[in-house]
Formats: C-alpha cells, structure tokens, sequence
C-alpha cells in the first residue's frame, strides 16, 4: 500500500511538473504565431491523436458522448481557459499566470454550491477571499493605468471551474481516454473558430498565416506533453487517491517559476510571491477542509 502511494505521488508530481513544461513551450512561441492560432493547432492535434488512440483500444463505442450537454461545457470552458491562459503567458510572467490560475479550486467550490446545490461552508468564503487577496497582490491594479490583460489568467481560472465542475457531473460515466478525448473534440472546433473570428477582426496581432515549421512543432509537443500530464496524474490519484494527490498540483507553481528564471529572466518580486503564497495557502486551506469533512462524513 505504501509503495502504491508513492508511486502515486511521483507519477501525479511529475504530471503537473509537465504541464508546466508545456505552458513554458507555449510562451516560446510569443511574437511567433498568435495565441488563437497556437490553441486552435494545440487541440485540434490533441484531438486527432487522442481520437487514434481511443479508437484502437475502444472502437466506435468509445466515441459516445454521455450526457451532451455537460461535455459541451466541458469543452466550452477548456476553449476558453485556453484562449485566457495563452494570451496570458504572451504578455505577463509565467509565474504570475500560473499563480492567478490557481484560483481556479476556490472558484469550483463556489459554482459546485450553486450548480451542484452543495453545501455553502466558511471555508470556502475564507479560501476565496484570501485568495483574491493574492490575486490583488500579484496584479498590483493601477485604477489610473489598468492593463485589462491582468484579467486573462482569471479569466482562465473561471474556465477551468467549469470544467472542474462537468468533470464531477460526468464522472465515471466513461472511461478516462474517452473524456480526454470528449474535451478535446469541442474544444477544437470552438478554438478554430476563435482564430477564423480574429483573422476577420482585422487586427494584425491576430492575423493568421501558415505557421512556421518550428511552431507546428512545438504545438505538437505541447500537446504530447499535455496529454501525457494528464494520463500521469490519473495514474498517480488511481494509486494514491484524489485526496492524496492533490496538493502534488501547485508542484506546477515551483516548476513555472523556475523555468520563468531560466528561460525568461523572469525573477518574481516579493509581492508576487506573497500573493502566490495566498493563492496557493488558501488552496491548501480549502482542500484541508474538504478532507477534514470527508473524514467526518465516513464511518
């Protein structure tokens, strides 16, 4: 038992260490491609790849959707996290997108007490608020001179609460490849059209032309590494529990700061890592006490 669990905790560590690879994969491409461009490439190879392999070990069955609609907003908010979390790490630090994001428990915690007629419990309030305290302190608002860019990482946070949220609608309704690939399939489709829409906007930083050599590569990677990030972190909560594995995730936060530094120069502030020690205690806070709660509710 204690060899599964640790097991567990390495395969979901490297997981979420991956997924940061990824993101810093993705801000390579900054000035190269637009960010519509680079998500529309990035799930609609996912979405080829992940097909394939859905299809070999589950055949045409496996290509049905349960429940439709919770898949669409599934798909919808994975689109729209996306399209948010790109353009972020275009135009800001690593770290600092990948702080805000983490918000992204807090938020859940809210819609599943409005959408899933869940308990409304202090923590979840105390957890929100500290955490839009960090958020206050990484951003560092000027009323007199606001980026509205700050938004894009809560912006990908709220997608990700959605998502969150039609995951445990939809739980264990199919297999964990078919959900993959469910997310992927409308998300795709949803993302190309966002780019078709901002190369008609007009607007040069969102023309689109044939994409240079290196950059279909890196979307290749990049959703290689995503993929195989998310099939480790299944593996290592299937080994270790859900609840052991989940604070293995701000594993993310370290290893994007650190390939912020290398890679970018981006060295974070002191406030930028007080915020993200807000952002990430209240995360830890809200996941303690779900466990505590859980305990008490068994038997």
């Amino acid at each position: 038992m204690q060899q599964d669990e640790r097991s567990g905790l390495l395969f979901a560590l490297a997981g979420f260490a991956f997924l940061s690879v990824g993101d810093a994969i993705i801000k390579t491409m900054a000035g190269a491609w637009p960010p519509t461009g680079v998500a529309a490439l990035r799930y609609t190879l996912g979405a080829i790849g992940l097909g394939v392999l859905l299809y070999r070990r589950e055949g045409a069955g496996g290509f049905r959707l349960p429940r439709p609609g919770v898949q669409l907003m599934r798909g919808a908010g994975v689109a729209f996290a996306t399209l948010c979390f790109f353009s972020a790490v275009f135009v800001m630090p690593l770290a600092t997108a990948t702080a805000i994001v983490f918000t992204s428990p807090m938020l859940t915690a809210v819609l599943a007490i409005v959408m899933l007629g869940e308990e409304s419990r202090k923590e979840t309030w105390i957890s929100l608020v500290t955490g839009f305290a960090g958020v206050m302190l990484v951003l560092r608002p000027d009323p007199a001179d606001f980026d509205w860019s700050a938004l894009l990482p809560l912006g990908s946070a709220i997608g990700m609460s959605f998502v969150m949220i039609g995951n445990r609608m939809s739980a264990r309704l199919a297999s964990p490849l078919a959900m993959q690939f469910s997310i992927a399939s409308i998300a795709a489709p949803i993302l190309v059209t966002a780019a078709l829409l901002g190369v008609a906007s007009g607007l040069p930083e969102l023309a689109i032309g044939w994409p240079q050599w290196h950059v279909a590569l890196r979307c290749a990677v990049v959703a290689v590494t995503a993929t195989t990030a998310h099939w480790l972190v299944y593996l290592g909560t299937t080994r270790a529990g859900a609840a052991t594995v989940a604070p293995m995730t701000y594993v993310q936060m370290l290893v994007a700061t650190l390939l912020g530094i290398v890679l970018f120069g981006d060295i974070p502030d002191w406030q930028t890592l007080v915020g993200a020690a807000l952002i990430i205690g209240a995360g830890l806070y809200l996941w303690n006490a779900g466990r505590l709660q859980s305990a008490k509710i068994s038997p």
